[in-house]
Parts: structure tokens; sequence; C-alpha cells
């Protein structure tokens, strides 16, 4: 299955490795198809590909990380 998402980091998340920790644990994977960082905020458009439980558990971990994710759809080069 495969499922666009748009997340949006707070400032203390920005560096952290957070995307990488999500498709590890949850053998998940992300195709990054826009983001845009700056100092404060990060935003990022993301395809995550693997089983549905799986992707559900990864976008559940990253909420509870504090990161806000949304359902995507357009907005990306295809």
């Amino acid at each position: 299955m495969k499922k666009r998402v748009k997340l949006t980091f707070p400032q203390q998340l920005i560096k952290e490795p957070v995307i990488f920790m999500m498709a590890k644990e949850y053998n998940v994977i992300p195709n990054i198809r826009r983001a845009r960082v700056t100092e404060t905020v990060g935003e990022m458009v993301l395809e995550l590909d693997g089983e549905t439980a799986d992707i559900e558990k990864g976008i559940h971990w990253l909420k509870e990380k504090g990161i806000e994710v949304e359902m995507a759809e357009g907005d990306v080069i295809e």
C-alpha cells in the first residue's frame, strides 16, 4: 500500500533523523516528494510504502513525537 502524507516538524525535531527511525522501526519505505526546511519549521510531503498496519503504526509514532501529520493529495510532481 502507498499513502501520501504531509508532515510539519516542530523546531526541536528539524535536525533529528525521525524519518529514518520511523522507516527502520516500522518497515516503511519513505519517498520524499517535496520538502522545505528553515531554522524554525520543517515541512515534507512523503509517499509511504509498506503494509497498511506498518504505515499506520509509523504515522502514529510520528504524531507521538509531535509531528503534525495530514493526508496529502496533489501538489507534487508525478
